[in-house]
Formats: structure tokens, C-alpha cells, sequence
């Protein structure tokens, strides 16, 4: 074989599998809130997690969001490559059309499944040192910001009802993003934000400024019929007691258009590395398989698959 034609076959062999590898490659399109917020960390951290765990054969794509129930809606029109955050309760409602999705059912919602838990959302109340404001009820003539569309928005404003504050306070017309800012300069006393902690947002308001992170007693816990939980002391700048707040679980889904091979993968990479994601951000460490039990939906069968493997029991209800 003549030195030319050895080396056009050469090219062509390396040509070939550089596309094999290309074609190799899963890519996968991570949707989970807005840019400054501990959840869009986490899925920068967990695309991140992704291309080391399978040594760059899944490459996840974060896109910001606007929230929770903007996620769910957009599985309406979204493909197999599309994973998205939630608390299980919004896919619920979502597939009985209710709450904000009444009006806006779609056959596509009953194919959401499960994929594996992430942090929790936390609520987070953070006021301005300057309001003196240590109490959810005591909000009468503040100026709060509760951002747009995102669950943690929503969230907030059933608090607000809850307490009896609703129409004592100022909505605050600004975006999630500008909390920070908005607090500096004066133009909001507070801002809520439910992002798991330590949450981005509120390290960076607590570092620049005095801030007050407000505690919920027993009986307000028991009035937002919510999971209570402790952020210790120490977790923010400036904070020198335990915080009482709320939670609520969040999962990572699909639908059902996703092939079980990546559902697999992308599951058993994820518990696989857990433990490294953790010690970059200890909210992963509080993660772990009893959450799935949070999970009241259909898991995806991919994943089931890694479960199964695994020895972790499912409930008939998600299989």
C-alpha cells in the first residue's frame, strides 16, 4: 500500500472515531431556577458532577429558570434530553390540574417521572438589621421582595397570609436576582428566597450587610403544615443562633420520552458521586435514599433499574 494511501486511511480511521466518540456523547439539558440562587449552583455543581462521573460521555447543559412551575409547564414541549427540578407536590398538581395549573392540564405532565432527591427547598426570610423586624407577623410596612413565578414566590406569599400580614406589606416589583442589591440601596426591608443552604444569595446579603434571618416558632411551623427545619448557628454571617424555618423536598424528573439507558446512567452517577459533591457543597450531605420516600409519583424505569442494583426498596406506587 502506497506511504498516500496509508495515510488517507489513516485519516479516515481518525475521522471515524472521532465522530463514534461525538456520537457517544449524552447531552442533557438541566433546568432548575435562576442564576444566583443555590438551586442554579447545584445544577452547575451536578453538571459539573455529571462530566467527571462518566468521564465526559454525559454533557449537562444548565438553562436558568424562573422557577418550580415554569419547569413543569415546559414539559409540555421539551424532549427525552430534558431533566427539571420540582417538589414532588407541584407534579401532583400539575396531573389533577389544580392550583395554578387549573386551566393548564396537558396529557404530557402524566408522563413526568422521577429521576433521584436534591437539597430540599428552605425558607429563607431574610430582613434588613435595620428594620428590627424579628418576626413573620411583625412585617406590617415592610417592603418585601418574593421575585416572580418561582415556587419559593408562591411560598412566600401563602406565609404572608398565613401571619396575617398580607396586606400590610409592600410587594416589592424586582426580580429574585436584585434581592441583594435592593437590600444595599435601601429599596426593600427584606426578601424571600427558598433556596436550600446555605443559600448563595443569602451568604452573599449577610457578608455585605447586617441581615436578620427570621425564625419561625412551633406554632407557625404547625400553621404552614410544612416540614420544620434547622439551619445552625453560624451558617450566615453575623448569625449566632439557630434558625427555625421550613422545607420542602425537591426532586430531579424526566418524562417518560427519556431512553432508560440515560435515566440509568444519569441516576447511578449521581449517587456514585454524591459524596464528592458534597465536599465542595455540604447541602449534599444531607442528602440520601430515605428521601426517595418523598417521591408519591412514578419513578422513571431507568432509574429503577439503578435502585434495584442498588438494594434501595421503592414503593409498588413508583414502580
Amino acid at each position: 500500500m502506497s506511504t498516500i494511501l496509508k495515510n488517507a486511511v489513516a485519516a479516515i480511521a481518525v475521522t471515524a472515531a472521532a465522530v463514534t466518540a461525538a456520537s457517544a456523547e449524552t447531552r442533557v439539558t438541566y433546568k432548575s431556577a435562576k442564576t444566583g440562587s443555590s438551586y442554579y449552583q447545584m445544577g452547575v455543581e451536578l453538571a459539573e458532577g455529571m462530566k467527571a462521573g462518566t468521564g465526559g460521555e454525559i454533557s449537562v447543559t444548565v438553562e436558568e429558570s424562573q422557577g418550580s412551575v415554569q419547569n413543569v409547564m415546559e414539559v409540555r414541549a421539551r424532549g427525552g434530553d430534558y431533566v427539571f427540578t420540582t417538589p414532588p407536590a407541584l407534579v401532583g398538581l400539575a396531573q389533577k390540574g389544580k392550583a395554578m395549573f387549573e386551566g393548564k392540564g396537558n396529557p404530557a405532565f402524566d408522563d413526568i417521572r422521577a429521576l433521584f432527591p436534591i437539597p430540599s427547598l428552605t425558607m429563607h426570610f431574610v430582613m434588613s438589621a435595620d428594620s428590627c423586624i424579628n418576626d413573620i407577623a411583625d412585617l406590617d410596612g415592610q417592603t418585601i421582595l418574593l421575585g416572580k413565578g418561582s415556587f419559593g414566590a408562591r411560598e412566600g406569599e401563602k406565609y404572608l397570609g398565613l401571619f396575617g400580614v398580607a396586606d400590610k406589606v409592600k410587594i416589592a416589583d424586582v426580580e429574585l436576582s436584585n434581592a441583594v442589591a435592593a437590600l444595599k440601596n435601601g429599596q426593600i426591608d427584606g426578601f424571600v428566597t427558598a433556596g436550600s443552604y446555605p443559600a448563595p444569595n443569602v451568604i452573599e446579603a449577610a457578608a455585605s450587610t447586617s441581615v436578620t434571618v427570621l425564625s419561625l416558632n412551633d406554632a407557625q411551623v404547625a400553621q404552614t403544615k410544612r416540614t420544620e427545619l434547622t439551619i445552625p448557628a453560624g451558617t450566615y454571617a453575623g448569625q449566632d443562633a439557630d434558625i427555625t424555618t421550613t422545607s420542602l423536598p425537591v426532586v430531579a424528573f424526566t418524562t417518560t420520552k427519556m431512553d432508560d439507558d440515560t435515566a440509568y446512567a444519569l441516576t447511578k452517577t449521581f449517587w456514585e458521586n454524591k459524596a464528592k459533591l458534597g465536599d465542595t457543597s455540604p447541602w449534599w450531605n444531607g442528602v440520601d435514599p430515605a428521601m426517595l420516600s418523598n417521591i408519591n409519583g412514578k419513578i422513571h424505569p431507568g432509574a429503577i433499574r439503578y435502585y434495584d442494583e442498588a438494594g434501595i426498596a421503592l414503593s409498588d406506587a413508583q414502580k
